[in-house]
């Protein structure tokens, strides 16, 4: 997500122009979950008070729909929910946070080619007053999708087209929902609802006879109320529809992430079918893991090689994304009587075996998200550190707000693995025991969250 690496952009020092091809904000919002790590992420900077204020906290979560949903309660975060919240206010409080932090946002300014040098890269752009040409050191593409970065910098984009159309409309009800959400499953096809603010409901489903190669068509209030009908039985009185929209479950990645001076996140990066509510989320975590990295390589401190991580770390993340999402596509259009076994089977070990349905909740939360490590490293490094509490009545996520390391000295045995001079030191034990870090002597935590190294 442009706005979120704007901002740690310039946490780091580095001057940052958004380029936002939209004269102004769109009403409308493809995404409306924000899951637990990406909450840990705005908590790390302090900046997750506004979301929780304006989202509706759900307990749980689903995995393609199953009648059994994950319960996120049982998960190691302060944030064991996820968050309901229309993506048009999640990127205008993420556009508060980055004009806060000094980015320069350019709305109305489109990219239209690039060109890099030695030096840095030539960039096109049309504007409002007409076309322009700037410089930038890097360029970073989160256009989306159709990405005109990717395809200028001639990344290859290459996945599969879609087989099966989902659609959502966003409607006002006569006989409103009584609960959060409502979840139908029938061989009919599958449906969702969620109450969203201002009194509008989201309808998002499929049904058999969208599975096609061709592209349906416009979806129409008509098509939207016939297929609810279908499938539920009940359209509850909707009525003035806000949004329509229709969407495939094409499957694509970027070959790779960095090509020189010109790298991609969120959607420009990784295309998949929007289930379980994730793509947001894996944007703004991609963001968070690029931002330090790039921050500290403009500003010349990098160590060799630390921009190439970026790929190394996160490709994997968006090929296991590709993956999940493809399962519960399958799961969720599994129309036939085996199918349907195969989900009444999945949905009964959810709620029979919490181990399965934990490891589920934690991978959709983003909470699993681990990142390689050098041979002979301790079982902790790579993996996102929780929120420690620490002696003094400090925690961990408040020593990372400033966006820099932190080393974490728990038993005063030195600071030989601090990483540079600015790095924040807190010395002192924890304040309250976790299961995992028994033993642990010091850790360097990386200003993504995640555990660069540890001495026992």
């Amino acid at each position: 997500m442009g706005l979120w690496l704007a901002a740690e952009l310039r946490l780091g020092g580095v001057p940052v122009t958004v380029l936002e091809q939209r004269a102004t904000p769109s009403p409308h919002s493809k995404a409306l979950t924000v899951h637990p790590r990406t909450l840990e992420v705005l908590a790390c900077r302090g900046v997750v008070e506004p979301f929780l204020a304006e989202g509706v906290r759900l307990p749980d979560g689903h995995f393609a729909a199953l009648d059994h949903r994950l319960d996120f309660g049982v998960l190691d975060t302060p944030y064991p929910f996820t968050l309901a919240l229309p993506q048009a206010r999640t990127e205008a409080l993420l556009e508060q946070h980055a004009r806060a932090a000094g980015a320069d946002i350019r709305r109305g300014h489109r990219l239209t080619g690039l060109t890099e040098h030695a030096t840095g890269v030539r960039v096109d752009v049309e504007g409002p007053s007409g076309p322009y040409e700037t410089e930038a050191a890097y360029v970073v593409g989160c256009d989306g999708t159709r990405s005109t970065v990717r395809d200028a910098a001639g990344i290859g984009f290459p996945g599969s087209d879609a087989t099966v159309w989902g659609w959502l409309g966003d409607v006002v009800l006569d006989a409103p929902l009584t609960r959060p959400v409502l979840s139908v499953s029938t061989p009919r096809g599958g449906l969702l609802c969620v109450r969203l603010p201002g009194g509008v409901h989201r309808f998002v489903g499929h049904t058999p006879e969208d599975q096609q190669p061709s592209w349906p068509g416009e979806l129409t209030f008509e098509e939207l109320r016939a297929k609810v009908l279908r499938i539920n039985g009940d359209d509850f009185g909707m009525r003035d529809p806000r949004w329509l929209s229709r969407f495939g479950n094409a499957a694509r990645q970027a070959e790779t992430y960095r090509k020189g001076r010109v790298l991609l996140a969120g959607d420009a990066a990784h295309m998949h079918f929007p289930a379980g509510g994730v793509g947001l989320n894996v944007g703004v975590q991609d963001a968070a893991n690029l931002g330090w990295k790039l921050a500290a390589t403009v500003r010349g401190d990098a160590p060799d090689g630390l921009l190439d991580t970026y790929h190394a770390e996160r490709h994997p993340v968006g090929v296991e994304l590709i993956d999940t999402t493809r399962a519960q596509t399958a799961l969720m259009t599994a129309y036939s009587g085996d199918g349907a076994a195969l989900r009444d089977l999945l949905s009964g070990a959810i709620a029979a075996v919490p181990e399965f349905s934990r490891r589920l909740a934690e991978g959709l939360s983003g909470l699993s998200v681990a990142y390689a490590a050098a041979s002979g490293s301790h079982p902790l490094t790579g993996r996102r550190a929780p929120n420690l509490r620490l002696a003094g009545g400090r925690a961990l996520f408040d020593l990372l707000r400033p966006g820099r390391h932190v080393l974490l000295d728990l038993d005063g045995a030195g600071r030989a693995d601090g990483p540079s001079p600015d790095a924040v030191v807190h010395e002192g034990p924890l304040a309250e025991a976790h299961p995992d870090w028994v033993g642990v002597g010091s850790a360097l935590i990386r200003p993504d969250g995640h555990v660069a190294r540890i001495r026992v």
